[in-house]
């Protein structure tokens, strides 16, 4: 087929000048007499069959000018050529050949440039080439009417009929976008002169081409029409088909062109169409081209030089407001408490400063709202107030230190009046979700997690210089029941050397730790500066009882990290058991045994709840007895791998527990193998035992004897790795026997005939330890024979152990189940159903009273360990772009980002300050351990990935481009020399004087009147990263009552952020 033939061809001389003449009078007569549609129905394929025309002449007729009437065409024009074309008398080709021709858009470039005209698509009917054809005064009308019904009639499928025909459409589409795109700049440079005319000339020459000429926005609605036209073509079936031929070059080369010069014009009055049209021109018709090795190799190289120089930061996506709500805030604290508390004060601050840009005011009414939304969460879902104690500690002893250290950093930048903020705040919050204490004592039927609440956390501030004491009635309109405590703001110095002096003040403190009055920070980093201080000093009798009794409930441990740095607790334990030995003057062993396990339960316990690696305890060798315990303590060693020592060891006590004629456990025995190797023959002593219990070599009363010894109070410690092995082994289906013998062994364990209530105690942490591994364990025994009647008094007794056993953030299997049932698309789309409640949450008007969306952060750690980091960010970024679709970008992109900025504590980096490197018996250093991919990781490799998705979807460029940049402004490290100044001051002690000093300042008022306290005493904004570790990340310090919070960790805290967990071992995805 030959491209080399013009856009459209004229009539031949053979239709006949009778055919012709007999149109136009029938034309003149239709419209003179008005003549209807049915009538004109009728009479046109007579006379069509009389008077036979090609389309191309026929459109023509209809469509040029008439000498009497050449301003604009005839309404009934439109109408009567929709009926030929329903009729199949001219077609598509035909309209856009002849209203090209006569366009009002040839005489606007003419008039206004002043340049002549060359109808490159061919003469008039009748008229010679040479001649100029007359146009219409304003056709633009016209014109916008018919592109879109050539539009509908183009996507319908019946506008194209062949591959010809489509090439000739293609070629004259090309010839429209040129004649647009000149009358465009036609418009443009009319506006020019007339602004370098005078004001009379400019006058007088608009008045009369108000006259003549159609204004540009007639112009502008006409080319809209176009505009779809041209994208239906572009999009055709028939069209690209015929365009992939190899005949079609030039229509190809000539539609490129084109399109290269008029989506300029309409970028921005249809952007959406404008990126269609700029991916068929570059993507679909450059794929027709054939390929030119050397011009693709050549392009490639420039692609890699591009990709080379031009990064992430240099792309330009336009900036949109993006809204800070209170679900982004919400997300992310719920992550700081979904497992492992993760209180890394400087992070948090570095956030809330990237987050809010410095606006205290709005940081604190934000922390305040939002902590109190975490509360309602939790008791929303009915947690155990055991288990959700954490999260009311944070809000009432925690979120005033972090308040008291905003009014410290408050200054003129940054004005902070810290009354003002505590009651808008505590003002929004529901009474009706968090009831006063009146209402509590009249109904006792309530939330022990939420009720009394907001007195108490009102109290706490006023503890800390945030609010006047009488400002709380007013706040909380009744009467209070609380009070400020007796012995008022405590102070760190003062505890330490209190506990150091007598050791049953420490004892106190522990019990303490549950109160929620705003003392229990003070507290915390003190006992944890104690501990470490006992470590160096070895003072083990004191430790003992200190571990003892930390170790006694785990909701010690959660509200003590809080505080604390987890490093700063189980770094001198680690090191003080790893270096731990007897001397001979020492005396007996026994007491010995009772120190070193009692400091080991203690590691034990944070190990397991927190599900800790070798690598976050920092151990430095495999070798140490800390890393062989947490690495390899729960699994059994053949004798033939044991050295002769230990198998010395192992012969000792098992005839000491078991063979009464050796005399029991006797101080020789304990002397003679250190602790160490005893806890780690545990697992193969319990193995030996079961092998003997299942083959009858050992007796009942004997093993009976035997369990006694190791449930008194100095060797109960060991029961954790024997349980543990125990519960590991009674998974395995094809031993029955054994089996049946752990069983037994563990209703001796669990149901002692006989105990002292200080082993009683000890037993109960030894089961918080172990009650979940255990619990799961038993059922999966249980459902393998459920006739099986000796289980039951088991679970009985771990029931109440099992909720407080673990906190590692990993998902429970009812929650796992629940969400990977969720119709169309199981965990992702339950993910995506989340993020849709927080953008809905977020879209209510400000001000409202709104209920948290019920949320667990397991959610989106169980997605990101099940799908991979790749696919739940892509989920993310899929949802995000319906959202924006939708309009709702402002809240979306917002929460989005808190999903990619909350921590994991499965994923994130080990703080470099504080990682190691494992080495082995010859020295040799093995890396940091590797981490899974973060979500921050995967959208930065997503973002990186921006030429291709820009290619593919530019909306999704955008979106991803635009989301990468807000996370990494967030997380930016935003540190200034003055901040670490002011921290620096506050670590030596000057903290609380900061905030005296403002307080002093605010003067503040009692008796009725509202109090103003505008805290600005200190110099620096938000960002108080940047010094210290744990606590001291607050500057909470001071030698004094006044100080703020009574708080201060000084230069022996060098424990710089214990890296994350890996905890899910108590996801069961069977």
């Amino acid at each position: 087929m030959a491209e080399s033939q013009g856009v459209g061809e004229e009539p031949r001389a053979g239709e006949g000048a009778e055919s012709l003449r007999n149109w136009q009078n029938f034309i003149e007569r239709c419209l003179t007499t008005r003549l209807d549609n049915e009538s004109f129905e009728r009479f046109v394929p007579i006379h069509h069959a009389k008077y036979p025309l090609p389309p191309r002449a026929l459109a023509e007729l209809f469509l040029r000018p008439q000498k009497n009437n050449h301003d604009v065409l005839d309404p009934r024009i439109p109408q009567y050529m929709q009926i030929l074309l329903a009729h199949h008398y001219i077609d598509a080709l035909s309209i856009l050949l002849a209203m090209y021709k006569y366009s009002t858009s040839h005489k606007q470039i003419h008039d206004v440039t002043g340049a002549d005209e060359n109808d490159e698509a061919g003469g008039g009917v009748g008229e010679q080439q040479t001649q100029q054809p007359l146009r219409w005064g304003n056709s633009y009308a016209t014109e916008e009417h018919i592109f879109y019904r050539l539009t509908r009639s183009v996507s319908h499928g019946t506008g194209i009929h062949d591959s010809w025909d489509a090439l000739r459409i293609a070629r004259i589409m090309a010839k429209w976008m040129e004649l647009f795109t000149a009358t465009a700049g036609a418009f443009a440079a009319d506006m020019v002169n007339q602004q370098m005319q005078t004001t009379e000339e400019r006058d007088r020459v608009e008045r009369e081409r108000r006259k003549q000429l159609p204004r540009v926005d007639e112009m502008e609605s006409a080319r809209a029409g176009f505009v779809m036209l041209l994208l239906g073509v572009c999009e055709s079936k028939p069209v690209l088909s015929a365009l992939g031929k190899p005949y079609a070059k030039t229509a190809r080369k000539e539609l490129s062109d084109a399109l290269g010069n008029f989506v300029p014009t309409i970028m921005q009055s249809a952007e959406q169409i404008s990126q269609r049209l700029v991916h068929f021109r570059t993507e679909t018709l450059a794929a027709f081209e054939p390929v030119d090795k050397a011009k693709a190799a050549a392009n490639a190289d420039m692609d890699d030089f591009l990709d080379s120089t031009m990064g992430l930061d240099s792309l330009v996506v336009p900036e949109i407001p993006i809204s800070n709500t209170r679900a982004g805030l919400y997300i992310y604290l719920n992550s700081l408490l979904v497992g492992r508390p993760r209180m890394d004060d400087a992070a948090i601050f570095n956030y809330l400063h990237n987050r809010y840009q410095g606006d205290l005011q709005q940081t604190a009414v934000d922390l305040i709202l939002v902590s109190f939304d975490v509360v309602a969460n939790a008791a929303s879902v009915r947690q155990s107030p055991k288990a959700a104690h954490v999260l009311r500690s944070y809000l009432t002893n925690k979120v005033p230190l972090l308040l008291a250290s905003l009014a410290a950093s408050g200054s003129g930048l940054y004005p902070f009046n810290a009354a003002a903020c505590v009651e808008h705040a505590t003002r929004q919050v529901s009474s009706a979700t968090f009831p006063n204490m009146s209402d509590y004592i009249s109904s006792r039927s309530g939330n022990t997690l939420t009720e009394g609440t907001r007195e108490d956390f009102l109290f706490a501030c006023c503890l800390h210089g945030l609010i006047p004491e009488t400002q709380i009635e007013p706040i909380l309109n009744e009467t209070c029941y609380n009070s400020l405590p007796t012995e008022g703001r405590l102070v760190k110095e003062s505890l330490v050397q209190e506990c150091l002096a007598d050791p049953e003040r420490a004892v106190q403190l522990v019990k303490d730790i549950e109160k929620c009055n705003g003392n229990v920070g003070a507290i915390c980093v003190a006992l944890t500066e104690v501990l470490g201080q006992l470590c160096t000093m070895r003072e083990t009798m004191t430790l003992k009882t200190l571990c003892g009794q930390l170790a006694r409930d785990p909701v010690y441990l959660d509200v003590m990290l809080l505080f604390n740095k987890l490093s700063a607790i189980i770094y001198p334990l680690c090191d003080l058991l790893d270096n731990w030995k007897h001397d001979e003057d020492q005396g007996e062993a026994q007491p010995f045994y009772e120190e070193f396990g009692s400091m080991l339960l203690l590691l034990l316990a944070l190990v397991n709840r927190y599900n800790l690696t070798a690598a976050d305890l920092g151990a430095r060798s495999p070798d140490s007895f800390v890393a062989k315990l947490i690495g390899k303590g729960r699994l059994f060693r053949p004798l033939d791998e044991l050295s002769p020592e230990e198998n010395g060891h192992l012969d000792k006590w098992i005839h000491g527990l078991f063979d009464s004629d050796a005399g029991g456990l006797g101080d020789e025995l304990m002397s003679s193998c250190p602790p160490q190797e005893f806890y780690l023959l545990i697992p193969t002593l319990f193995y030996n035992i079961v092998l003997a219990v299942s083959t009858g070599s050992l007796s009942e009363d004997s093993l009976r004897c035997g369990v006694e010894y190791l449930v008194d109070t100095f060797l109960l410690p060991s029961l954790v790795p024997a349980v543990t092995y125990l519960s590991n082994h009674l998974w395995l289906d094809n031993h029955p026997p054994e089996q049946k013998a752990i069983i037994k062994i563990l209703q001796l364990i669990l149901q002692p005939s006989s105990i002292s209530s200080e082993a009683s105690t000890v037993l109960s942490s030894v089961l918080s330890i172990v009650a979940k591994p255990l619990d799961q364990a038993l059922r999966a025994y249980q459902r393998r024979d459920p006739r099986n009647q000796e289980i039951e008094p088991l679970l009985r007794i771990l029931k109440e152990h099992v909720p407080l056993s673990r906190r590692t953030g990993a998902a429970e299997n009812s929650e796992l189940e629940a969400w990977t049932s969720t119709p169309n698309g199981g965990l992702s789309q339950a993910v995506r159903n989340t993020i849709k409640g927080f953008i809905a949450w977020g879209l209510q008007p400000a001000g409202t009273e709104s209920t948290p969306t019920a949320y667990t952060h397991r959610q989106l750690l169980a997605a990101t360990r099940i799908l991979g980091a790749k696919q739940t960010v892509r989920l993310i970024l899929d949802e995000l772009k319906e959202q924006v679709q939708a309009g709702n970008q402002s809240v979306a992109y917002d929460v989005c980002c808190a999903i990619i900025c909350a921590p994991n504590v499965a994923t994130d980096d080990i703080d470099p300050s504080s990682q190691v490197n494992l080495l082995d018996a010859t020295a040799q250093a093995h890396g940091p351990q590797q981490r899974p991919m973060s979500l921050r990781q995967a959208l930065r490799a997503a973002a990186e990935d921006w030429k291709r998705i820009h290619k593919d979807d530019p909306v999704a460029f955008e979106i991803v481009v635009r989301l990468h940049r807000r996370v990494e402004a967030q997380l930016a490290v935003s540190v200034s020399a003055a901040a670490a100044a002011a921290a620096e001051a506050v670590l030596q002690g000057d903290g609380g004087n900061m905030l005296d000093d403002a307080m002093a300042a605010a003067g503040v008022v009692d008796g009725d009147a509202a109090a103003a306290m505008a805290l600005d005493a200190a110099t620096v904004g938000l960002d108080m990263g940047g010094g210290g570790g744990g606590a001291g990340d607050l500057g909470l310090g001071g030698s004094t009552a006044n100080s703020v919070g009574g708080l201060d960790l000084n230069d022996q805290d060098v424990f710089g952020g214990l890296g994350p967990l890996n905890g899910w071992d108590d996801m069961d995805l069977a």
